[in-house]
């Protein structure tokens, strides 16, 4: 007689399975059954491949119109670019459609954003920097054939286009396009540059951690693009809004630091890159060999800007490239980096530094939240905040060390330097305090400065020298330097720095020299900062750090 079943399996047969899933797991099984999970994920990615590669392939496929289409003309891909000639057209840009231009045809050049294509319509999204205008097609035979809508609709995203249309007004305002008060009627449609198969959506890059938490909350999940994806295709990352006006910002406070100083009696200069010795003293320095001589490339243009003073330049500025071989993975530290270095001679009291430099920054301040308002507003889409406030403070380093023992942090050391976490609490405590986001920490001890700093007359253990700090973190340092031959080389040697690779250097200060100050600023911080960007690699175009080279 046999045994009852079991769910499909005698009792026998179900004992038998117990007392297997007990017994230890055979390695070898364990690895199969690994490779064969492997072996189905890479099949999966292959196809998924295939797949993406298809519709890259179906896109693709309709390059040029059809020959009995009676609007052949009106669409297709150009020949490739190269010169042939010129024809005369003007083309419109998109930030500047408006309903002035009503009933208007125009031509504009830009990518397509996004595509919507349904029957015999489709809806286009034209992207231009930051501007964005929709473009319509309906198929009536007359001005729009459905091969023209096929074609449309079939154009990759990030593809350039050209696109002749009407400029009309719709009855309701557009509003996932900034112009949101006009779309283009369209009669013809070309394709410049085709793309391939992106590495993600500029969607998903361009999208905002606030837009994401609230689908979050709804249940719903929003892709997003990891910094390393995005900074390994740089050229795609730069294209979203926020970024595109990230950088015309860090083009003003360029312009805005030249044309500022220019007034101020300044003269540009350009310092060599490659040189003898460390600029700033220690080891972060890129070493290379130059025709057979050791050299490195300049951590700032310090050595040679405090010479164009000896020369009587009498107040310089540079815009230049620095680079610092540090193994820092932080949030606000490059290898490389655009220094806006500038240095004056003094009269009395490196205080006449400190005005020119709040100056400079009440200019930089007023001239982004004015003139560049349309690209903050941008940022802030994509990555909200408070213009900060300015409202010029100066605290001695004392000062700032009281504060801080006050307000929670009794171990601090009052012959030490800050640390970021201190740093931000100061910002915090200063904002508090004085309600200003802008504010100079001036006569830091003299064993944290480097070694041309100026020691204070009254008290060596602390010197002349400052920072300027943005929402509680350093964007300058400075100091009045030392302008004696002798105390240079003392110090020089105090702080292990090889007298010899410095010597041209301190030679400029034997022939007479005026006293004098200056302060480096860094580009990428001061847009970081002032947008709170939270990471220097939004603001660095192609970023330098220990672990990044390329693109």
């Amino acid at each position: 007689m046999s045994e009852p079943e079991v769910g499909g399996l005698t009792i026998e047969d179900s004992q038998s399975s117990l007392a297997s899933s007990t017994r230890e797991k055979d390695p070898k099984e364990v690895e199969a059954k690994k490779a064969a999970k492997a072996a189905e994920k890479a099949a999966k990615e292959a196809a998924k491949a295939e797949r993406a590669a298809q519709r890259g392939v179906k896109a693709a496929i309709m390059t040029q119109p059809e020959a009995d289409d009676p609007l052949k003309d009106a669409y297709g891909d150009y020949p490739m670019v190269q010169s042939q000639g010129q024809t005369g057209r003007k083309w419109t840009h998109v930030e500047d459609l408006s309903p002035a231009l009503v009933d208007q045809k125009v031509l504009v050049r830009g990518r397509i954003h996004t595509t919507r294509g349904k029957g015999k319509s489709a809806f286009l999204v034209i992207r231009q920097r930051t501007a964005t205008v929709q473009a319509i097609l309906f198929a009536d035979d007359t001005t729009v054939s459905k091969g023209m809508v096929k074609y449309a609709t079939q154009i990759s995203k990030e593809s350039i286009v050209d696109v002749e249309g009407v400029v009309k007004v719709p009855a309701n305002p557009i509003e996932g396009c900034s112009q949101k008060d006009v779309e283009l009627q369209v009669t013809g449609i070309r394709a410049v540059s085709r793309a391939a198969a992106l590495p993600f959506e500029l969607v998903d890059a361009a999208r905002s951690e606030e837009e994401v938490k609230a689908a979050a909350e709804r249940g719903e999940i929003m892709p997003t693009v990891g910094q390393d994806l995005r900074l390994d295709n740089r050229f795609l990352d730069l294209r979203t809004p926020a970024n595109q006006a990230i950088f015309k910002l860090q083009s003003a406070v360029c312009q805005l630091f030249k044309s500022t100083l220019l007034a101020e009696g300044f003269q540009e200069i350009h310092t060599p890159k490659l040189i003898a010795g460390a600029s700033e003293g220690g080891a972060a320095v890129f070493r290379l060999d130059y025709m057979g001589t050791p050299a490195c490339l300049a951590q700032s243009p310090q050595l040679y800007k405090q010479m164009a003073i000896c020369a009587d330049c009498d107040r310089v500025f540079e815009v230049g490239p620095v680079f610092r071989a540090e193994q820092s993975y932080t949030h606000r530290h490059l290898c490389e980096f655009m220094g806006l270095d500038l240095e004056m001679a003094i009269h009395e009291h490196y205080f006449e530094v400190l005005d020119v430099i709040e100056k400079l920054f009440e200019a930089i301040f007023n001239g982004l939240a004015t003139t560049y308002a349309k690209e903050l507003a941008v940022v802030a889409t994509q990555y909200p905040f408070d213009i900060p406030t300015f409202k010029p403070l100066r605290l001695t380093f004392p000062e700032g060390i009281a504060m801080l023992r006050e307000g929670g942090y009794p171990d601090v050391d009052p012959l030490g330097d800050l640390n970021t976490e201190l740093e931000r609490a100061l910002g915090r405590m200063v904002k508090e305090k004085y309600g200003t986001d802008f504010f100079i920490l001036h006569r830091y001890p003299s064993a944290v400065r480097p070694f041309y700093t100026m020691p204070c007359s009254d008290d060596p253990t602390y010197s002349n020298s400052y920072d300027v700090f943005i929402r509680g973190e350093e964007i300058i340092s400075g100091a009045q330097r030392v302008h004696d031959a002798d105390l240079l080389t003392e110090r020089a040697k105090a702080c292990g720095v090889p007298v010899e690779t410095i010597q041209s250097y301190i030679d400029s200060f034997k022939l007479g020299a005026p006293p004098h100050g200056g302060a480096g600023v860094g580009l990428e911080r001061v847009v970081m900062l002032y947008c709170a960007l939270g990471n220097i690699r939004k603001t660095s175009m192609f970023p330098r750090d220990p672990k990044r080279l390329t693109p």
